[in-house]
């Protein structure tokens, strides 16, 4: 049914496609759901570029796949816009201070900020890592550092090569209680 209407029939409307993402990812961009990401907020660039490498089937899930299949780049450069456009909001949850701390130093020791920016927002290319979901990055960066993410970075995986799952943890706490 989603792919359905995700595809339409020749000409679906980028507001039928914003709906079917915000099924999974929150109708506002924040995502509510275990292992999906939120896209509020995500650059532009970064988010056409994820969705074209997903539709030609180099990343991201089945699922994606299959929505994402035969849609044209102008309606992928329309939820890229949309999307990065909607406020991120953040996830909320309680601070684990001594995890919080632990995972300040692990971003600091390994200057995340040189590429998502000081304070996670991202830009161009690299996503938005401050306010995602805490699962959810601790899962992607694990399966980066284990060149077991589909359409992978090598740069991530080389960064990540080497830290324990242990600090990889504290950082998505971290970067999650960000906004």
């Amino acid at each position: 049914m989603l792919t359905a209407l995700f595809l339409g029939a020749a000409g679906a409307q980028t507001e039928d496609r914003v709906k079917v993402c915000g099924s999974c990812h929150g109708a506002d961009g924040v995502s509510q759901t275990a292992g999906v990401p939120s896209l509020a907020g995500q650059p532009k660039t970064f988010l056409e570029n994820y969705l074209v490498l997903t539709r030609e089937g180099i990343a991201g899930t089945e699922v994606m796949r299959g929505l994402l299949k035969g849609v044209p780049d102008k309606d992928i450069s329309a939820l890229a816009k949309h999307f990065s456009g909607l406020p991120p909001k953040g996830f909320s949850g309680p601070v684990d201070k001594s995890l919080f701390n632990k995972g300040k130093q692990v971003a600091a020791k390994n200057r995340c900020g040189s590429c998502h920016l000081p304070d996670f927002r991202g830009r161009d290319q690299m996503p938005r890592l401050a306010g995602q979901r805490e699962e959810y990055l601790a899962e992607q960066m694990l399966a980066y550092r284990q060149n077991k993410r589909p359409g992978g970075d090598t740069i991530m995986a080389a960064q990540l090569y080497g830290i324990p799952e242990s600090d990889l943890k504290a950082l998505a706490h971290y970067l999650s209680r960000l906004r």
